[in-house]
């Protein structure tokens, strides 16, 4: 084998293949080999055009090391998606004594992976019994992996690190772009364009737009506590491919390019204009409430001119704040003074409220959980979803007055005052 070569699925899945005892378990669960099976159907759909071409599609690449002593290629790098081709390959040809990978059975974590995926890709091809055949085709004329062999395990590594860049996952954003560029396979201009624009941004402004304000604010006005945005998250922002009849999809295609945060939107060149959408958006309110002398309170505690002590715990309140004006302007279009004075009150009232003030406080807060600390305790971004008028938000009782009448930590004594003097709290 050459150094590096394209090589079809059946093809890598034909070598003499063993993974070795240092790497990991078999680790992947039956989400990864869904999306797997996902993009697989998604390629044949795409690839096989009614002139009988065939357009190949890539899934990945993967590090083979010769191991002279197994007479195997050892795999350094590619392990679960290479166990999980053989699980599907397996289950397609119902081949039960075709060979398979060389792998350690005797750990219980691979043991699991194994039999739960197995039993998961019966179960998915249980409607889709007749497309087995197709599967098995597109492993040997579709699907393509960069198999790359080397001699020496040293070079192995090196290349594995490269590879992974220095163990880091691709960015999710990037991962978002790649698949919304192919839902826009066949309009070369709009490709091009939407390209354009996203590398005037600069990657860490998209990768603190998703992971500080978006993802959060859809968890949250879920009730559900917001993680780290990862690969494994981006389902969350595929949007609705066009093929889907659904009415919850005919009706996102109809609204386009009106978006709502937690509303699908089409998938492909919407989701560039939705990242646009909201880039813009963050920036004007930015702008707006700084420049207005309607929220001058506000700025005197978070602008930059503040004399507020500097911690994790007041940023974390201050994106709190960012995140339900984000969800709030969203909804209703406006800035109404009331409603602005409410929403921080009650996102910096929590700040006040702690002796120290994490991000799973920030978490527990933000959708409504009970703690006899916090002075309110309300689900805010489920209620501002709920709300049918934004008079809903600014008649809400925040409360302000604590017992004892004092900031929980006297570093934030003097923000307490302003918070009550900017709700006339004698």
């Amino acid at each position: 084998m050459d150094r590096a070569e394209i090589k079809s699925v059946t093809e890598l899945l034909d070598i003499e293949l063993s993974i070795p005892n240092y790497q990991r378990p078999y680790k992947w669960s039956k989400k990864n080999v869904e999306d797997l099976l996902t993009d697989i159907f998604s390629a044949i759909e795409q690839a096989y055009q009614p002139d009988g071409d065939c357009f190949k599609y890539r899934i990945g690449t993967v590090i083979l090391h010769w191991n002279e002593n197994d007479g195997a290629y050892d795999v350094v790098d590619g392990q679960q998606r290479i166990i999980s081709l053989m699980l599907i390959r397996r289950f397609v040809t119902d081949e039960k004594d075709r060979r398979f990978v060389s792998v350690n059975l005797k750990n219980t974590i691979t043991q699991t992976n194994l039999y739960n995926n197995y039993a998961f890709i019966q179960d998915w091809f249980r409607l889709r019994a007749d497309k087995k055949e197709m599967v098995l085709k597109a492993f040997s004329d579709l699907l393509e992996v960069v198999v790359i062999a080397v001699q020496e395990t040293s070079e192995a590594f090196q290349l594995f690190d490269s590879q992974n860049s220095r163990g880091k996952e691709l960015d999710p954003h990037d991962l978002l772009k790649a698949y919304h560029l192919r839902e826009m396979k066949g309009y070369l201009f709009d490709m091009q364009r939407a390209v354009t624009k996203w590398e005037t941004v600069s990657p860490s402004e998209i990768k603190k737009l998703f992971g500080k304000y978006l993802f959060p604010i859809i968890k949250w006005s879920d009730r559900e506590k917001s993680i780290a945005f990862t690969a494994q998250e981006i389902d969350v922002f595929k949007g609705i491919e066009d093929k889907y009849e659904y009415s919850y999809a005919v009706r996102a295609r109809k609204a386009m390019p009106t978006f709502q945060l937690t509303e699908p939107f089409r998938a492909g060149n919407d989701f560039f204009s939705m990242v646009d959408h909201y880039l813009a958006l963050l920036d004007y309110l930015r702008k707006t409430m700084a420049d207005s002398s309607d929220f001058s309170e506000i700025n005197d505690i978070i602008g930059e001119n503040s004399d507020m002590p500097k911690s994790v715990g007041f940023d974390y309140a201050k994106t709190l704040f960012e995140c339900a004006v984000l969800r709030y302007y969203d909804r209703f279009r406006n800035l109404d003074k009331q409603a602005i004075k409410k929403i921080f009150t009650w996102a910096f009232m929590l700040r006040v409220d702690m002796e120290s003030l994490g991000f799973d406080s920030i978490n527990r807060y933000a959708t409504g959980v009970y703690n006899p600390v916090y002075t309110n305790i309300y689900p805010m971004f489920s209620i501002i979803g709920h709300a049918r008028l934004h008079t809903e938000i600014s008649n809400l009782t925040i409360k302000v007055r604590r017992e004892p009448d004092a900031a929980r930590n006297s570093k934030w004594q003097a923000l307490y005052e302003l918070l009550k003097a900017m709700n006339h709290v004698d």
